[in-house]
């Protein structure tokens, strides 16, 4: 029990666990995004399975890190970049997150006109095996931060069991939140594109400082909250001609 008095083991796991936080927001956006589409009464439900199968892929990964390792040494070169395992799993969530983002943006701009339209329920099955499928690729980059930030094993778990549990419980405001406002959903499905681009660039061992990435998230996000301060504080209009203005016209 001497690691419970230990303050480097505590100042890892705090580390660990607020930097698994942050890198935890783009599975807590695709997944909000995702069950949206489920009926409201399994929303929920499927936010919890979806961060329960990011945990339990995280804590698998950990287990393993002498195979994931092996994911770091070059299998061929493309244009005298080096190709890895690992970057042929960035390559294929990175693909998949473009795809997926596209065609959500497209839906919920064409409406009706798109073949499956925004408001077309999706299926419990369906939403849980789409998040598992990036949850494989947001968890591969979660745990090699981790590897690279603390020494033991069971430190790590920790840490990720502890932010996964935060992240259970910023899923729901979050997903309400993106459901209430429109212009906050195409936002987060412009950073998922954001992201699925990232991950190509790093599959050929181009390195993005993820600084620069949440700085631009973080200050769209910023922008976007004091457009919709301004609109909720605009007067409502009809036809161009504020409703303030038409009464006073009316009583003219």
């Amino acid at each position: 029990m001497d690691f419970l008095t230990n303050p480097e083991i505590w100042i890892a796991f705090v580390t660990l666990a607020i930097l698994e936080i942050v890198l935890g927001i783009d599975n807590i956006i695709f997944i909000s995004v995702l069950t949206g589409k489920l009926p409201v009464e399994d929303r929920r439900r499927g936010q919890v399975v979806g961060l329960a199968a990011a945990m339990i892929m995280r804590v698998l990964l950990l287990l393993s890190i002498s195979w994931l390792r092996t994911l770091t040494t070059p299998l061929f070169d493309v244009f005298d970049r080096d190709i890895t395992g690992e970057g042929l799993i960035l390559l294929g969530g990175g693909l998949f997150l473009l795809a997926k983002a596209t065609w959500e943006i497209h839906g919920s701009l064409e409406g009706q006109e798109h073949g499956e339209t925004a408001g077309t329920v999706a299926t419990f099955g369906a939403v849980i095996t789409q998040i598992a499928l990036i949850d494989i690729v947001f968890s591969l980059d979660s745990v090699i931060t981790a590897i690279g930030l603390a020494e033991e094993v069971g430190v790590m778990i920790a840490a990720v069991i502890a932010a996964v549990l935060v992240m259970m419980v910023l899923a729901r405001p979050i997903s309400d939140f993106v459901e209430r406002h429109p212009t906050i959903k195409i936002l987060a499905l412009s950073f998922l594109l954001l992201i699925g681009v990232t991950l190509v660039v790093e599959a050929f061992e181009v390195e993005i400082p993820k600084g620069y990435i949440y700085f631009a998230m973080a200050f769209s996000v910023f922008v976007e909250m004091l457009n919709i301060r301004y609109r909720k504080n605009r007067p409502v209009s009809l036809h161009g001609v504020s409703l303030e203005d038409a009464a006073e016209t009316r009583a003219d």
